[in-house]
């Protein structure tokens, strides 16, 4: 790998409370996730997302994560919390992520079987701006085959820009990132004390232990 790979990005995700907004922000995250899923352990009200995002420092980006809604609830959602990027984590098909773009981030679970189709799916619709691949468990936690995510971006021409999720945390996103060398690295729960609450010294690790795969990438070859 040369000098010139672009770094990998950090979306913290899940965040409820101003604190850990801004720990992440200084660690060095790209950007900030807000669960608009209600009845989660993660979900915040989209006003309280609001009062957080603009709070952000510049460059620091805000991802509203939201799964299953009709376009007008979409619309009606958008408007109440604003974020400069909105995730479609749901079965979404691909008339209502269409009508939802532009700009939007697909997420969908890794499936052995179908992650080749599912690339190509996603990355040819010009709405989609990235796709994200979860685990299996969609959102719980779970990783997967990030070697097999690999070869599925090699048979697929011009992909959109990959987000890795699915149990990353401080110990294991090195080999993610070194095994698929996406675009960025998503994070939820491995940075947790539990269900909903951060642990800000593990959110500082996770953006350290990235920097240091980018660091080990870019002084090969």
């Amino acid at each position: 790998m040369n000098a010139n790979r672009v770094r990998t990005r950090v979306k913290v995700c899940g965040i409820k409370d101003p604190a850990s907004a801004g720990v992440a922000a200084e660690a060095g995250a790209d950007a900030i996730g807000f669960i608009l899923v209600p009845g989660l352990p993660r979900t915040i009200e989209p006003e309280a997302a609001a009062a957080i995002m603009y709070a952000l420092p510049p460059m620091v980006n805000s991802v509203g994560v939201v799964r299953d809604l009709s376009v007008d609830e979409f619309a009606e959602l958008e408007q109440r919390c604003p974020c400069e990027l909105m995730q479609l984590h749901g079965d979404e098909d691909d008339k209502t992520v269409a009508a939802c773009g532009p700009g939007v981030i697909k997420a969908f679970k890794f499936e052995a079987d179908t992650i080749t189709a599912d690339l190509r799916r996603w990355s040819r619709l010009g709405e989609v701006a990235a796709v994200l691949v979860d685990g299996s468990s969609g959102g719980a936690g779970e990783s997967f085959e990030w070697a097999r995510l690999t070869d599925a971006l090699a048979e697929v021409a011009l992909p959109k820009p990959v987000i890795v999720a699915g149990g990353l945390n401080p110990d294991n996103v090195g080999d993610a990132i070194r095994a698929c060398r996406p675009w960025a690295v998503d994070v939820s729960s491995g940075v947790e004390s539990s269900p909903g609450v951060k642990d800000h010294g593990a959110i500082r690790a996770f953006c350290e232990a990235v920097r240091e795969a980018d660091a080990s990438l870019a002084g090969e070859g």
